[in-house]
């Protein structure tokens, strides 16, 4: 085929429920390619000499390589040479940003349709998971040197396989019930069935990393009792999971919750199964839903899905300044959410026996551009108003798990609570010590925070063999 004829083929779509249909259940949105619409689309690459896109994803995945498998019809090739950079390709397929990764810097961006690299990336891994042909690599032999991995979230469990796959003996140590950290807690069932991260998280498991649940570090050991042990690096991957609240009065009133918690009851206790788990969960009539990012798109559709009568967003910028992806906004508007533009809240509002009622807000305008870049929200002098609302959502970000930096006095933070690393090795200021994910960088993408584990677990190799060297082992 042609570089011409390639350029005439359009961009595939990806297969989605219908929004009638999805609403009322927690399946999947996109229901994936099948073979045909996979190697189409794969056509669609041109396979640059100097590829821009392996430049603009975290982990390096050498995207040309595993399409061009993807066109020869080798599916499950094409799944392992994404897996020897990337051991969570049906996860990154599904929640990663790919348009403003990857795809970005496709040079059919310019042509504003870029590969569809996302969608190919999901098709392959879910080929290779559902024709049973995952297969661990040849591992090489035990280095004698062990690695605590201290959070199962994207940077963890990233790390840890990393540092698996170079023969070190790795344990994660995970506060919660089940690993996955926030790919468990924060991301609804359909945007990411637990079925396939549990998976991906077995497949890690099966490189002989150990999984030690209901162990939150800080709590259960310190970090200088993890090398007492026997460890011989750490490394930090607890993320940034402490919600953000408002500072207006009224957010003590029952009906009033944050998005972490929201989310972590529906993941976690199977809320989004009842009655099969009849899981105690409160969700009003008229759900008010504060902030626009991913978060804040997850919690509004998942109220819909547990039977609220209206969802509504309510932000204070406007919708070109919210950060959530475009795919998840234009599913939210499909799916009934409604969206309150330049609106912020200023009051909490409850009845005479402490439940929510109603929402005093005021309206904003945009001025000049903050250090966020994005144009700063001012609030309109005299335009208070008061939304009827019985549910309110606080989705405005989150901030640092302090439990690290309260047992910890010798590893330096920043003034937000994050630890301070070198940014090519995530080494922190305490020897032996690595960390990465958000718990450096504040909240950011699964696929950054993949990035980062992957960017440490090298640095933490070349780290133990030098150690191992100095010991004589």
């Amino acid at each position: 085929m042609t570089t011409r004829e390639r350029l005439n083929i359009p961009r595939q779509p990806m297969r989605e429920q219908p929004p009638e249909e999805r609403i009322k259940n927690f399946n999947e949105v996109p229901l994936g390619y099948d073979e045909k619409t996979a190697m189409l689309e794969a056509e669609r690459c041109l396979q640059c000499k100097v590829p821009m896109c392996i430049k603009g994803c975290p982990v390096e995945v050498d995207i040309p390589a595993f399409i061009k498998l993807i066109r020869e019809g080798k599916f499950i090739e094409a799944a392992r040479k994404i897996k020897e950079t990337n051991s969570l390709p049906a996860v990154c397929g599904r929640v990663c940003p790919q348009e403003d990764q990857c795809e970005k810097t496709c040079v059919l961006a310019k042509r504003g349709r870029s590969v569809a690299i996302g969608n190919l990336e999901r098709f392959v891994a879910d080929y290779e998971r559902e024709h049973n042909a995952i297969e661990i690599p040849d591992l090489p032999p035990p280095t004698g040197m062990k690695v605590a991995v201290v959070g199962s979230g994207p940077a963890g469990i990233t790390a840890a396989g990393e540092l698996a796959k170079r023969g070190h003996k790795v344990t994660i140590f995970e506060a919660l019930h089940e690993p996955g950290g926030v790919l468990i807690y924060g991301i609804p069932e359909f945007r990411l069935p637990k079925s396939i991260l549990k998976v991906e998280i077995d497949y890690v498991r099966a490189l002989g990393v150990e999984i030690i649940t209901d162990a939150p570090i800080g709590k259960l050991y310190t970090i200088d009792e993890l090398f007492e042990m026997g460890y011989d690096a750490v490394f930090l991957g607890v993320g940034a999971g402490t919600p953000n609240f408002l500072g207006i009065s009224g957010e003590n009133l029952n009906g009033v919750l944050t998005a972490n918690e929201f989310l972590t009851r529906v993941n976690l206790m199977r809320a989004y199964r009842f009655p099969e788990y009849d899981t105690p969960i409160y969700v009003g009539n008229k759900v008010a839903v504060i902030g626009g990012g991913n978060v804040a798109m997850d919690a509004a559709r998942t109220a819909l899905r547990l039977g609220a009568e209206e969802v509504a967003i309510v932000y204070r910028r406007s919708r070109a300044e919210m950060p959530a992806r475009e795919e998840e906004i234009r599913h939210g508007e499909e799916e009934g959410v409604k969206f309150k533009f330049l609106v912020n809240p200023i009051r909490f509002i409850g009845d005479e026996n402490g439940w929510l009622k109603g929402m005093e807000c005021i309206r904003m305008e945009l001025g000049e551009p903050d250090e966020s870049g994005r144009r700063r929200p001012i609030p309109i002098e005299g335009s208070e108003f008061v939304m009827d609302v019985d549910m309110a959502v606080i989705a405005i970000g989150t901030s640092a798990q302090p439990l690290i930096r309260m047992t910890t006095p010798d590893l330096e933070f920043n003034e937000r609570g994050y630890i301070v690393v070198d940014p090519e090795t995530g080494a922190t200021s305490k020897e032996g010590v690595y960390a990465g994910g958000d718990i450096v960088t504040g909240a950011a993408t699964v696929i950054l925070a993949m990035g980062a584990g992957r960017r440490a677990a090298a640095a933490i190799h070349e780290y133990l063999m030098r150690k191992k060297a100095q010991q004589g082992k």
